[in-house]
């Protein structure tokens, strides 16, 4: 038998009548990557979003290439810096997963320390993710952050999980990096080592937005 197809929106009750097509048909299909759930403009609670992996630790790292210059806007949340989620994502370690976690990041002596790339590669990387971000302050007072912690199973040394954090609000200047962030993610991590919260819930928290990360989880 012939199909029968849409036209115009003229026929377009008589169409779905004869042959069920839907305004999908019609070329109104969801954007592509799109999920129930997938998180609005605002990240409301129990929204989610694939997170990339990268590379996990290296032996020897390299500088990686950073988003063009200009092309990276800060976020704010009452005052306090956020990334752009189009520049910096984020993206975790594959060698880090909910089964390992007493042999990663929550084992007794600690994890991070042996997968940080060098300050060599990481001074280079800084200063040109400062230029995508058009970070102009000094230097030493933002922190070049992995938006997950390596302490969550965040990439070492993926550009999508690095950016240029600019210091908190009322910061002095010249006194170094002291961002409200790292205290978040600590907390995050112990309630994941406890199995308050798994790994995965933890990190769409902190790529959300790291200032209601904890409260979206319970944790305060």
């Amino acid at each position: 038998m012939p199909s029968t197809r849409c036209f115009a929106p003229s026929v377009l009750l008589t169409c779905l009548m004869l042959t069920g097509c839907s305004p999908t048909a019609l070329g109104s299909s969801a954007p592509s990557g799109s999920a129930s759930g997938a998180p609005g403009p605002s990240g409301a609670a129990g929204a989610t979003r694939a997170i990339a992996a990268g590379a996990g630790p290296q032996k020897q790292y390299t500088v990686q290439k950073q988003p063009t210059a200009g092309t990276c806007h800060y976020r704010y949340e009452k005052g306090e810096p956020l990334e752009d989620p189009t520049c910096t994502p984020g993206a975790v370690s594959p060698a880090v997963t909910q089964s390992n976690l007493k042999s990663t990041i929550c084992r007794k002596g600690g994890y991070t320390s042996g997968i940080r790339p060098s300050t060599y590669v990481t001074g280079k990387e800084k200063k040109l993710n400062a230029a995508s971000y058009g970070y102009t302050g000094p230097i030493g007072d933002a922190e070049y952050d992995h938006l997950i912690s390596l302490q969550l199973g965040g990439d070492p040394n993926d550009y999508r999980n690095l950016w240029v954090e600019p210091a908190d609000p009322g910061h002095q200047k010249g006194v170094g990096v002291n961002n409200l962030k790292d205290p978040v993610e600590t907390k995050l991590h112990t309630a994941v080592c406890k199995g308050t919260v798994t790994l995965a819930a933890a990190q769409q928290a902190i790529i959300t937005d790291w200032t209601t990360a904890l409260s979206r989880l319970g944790l305060g």
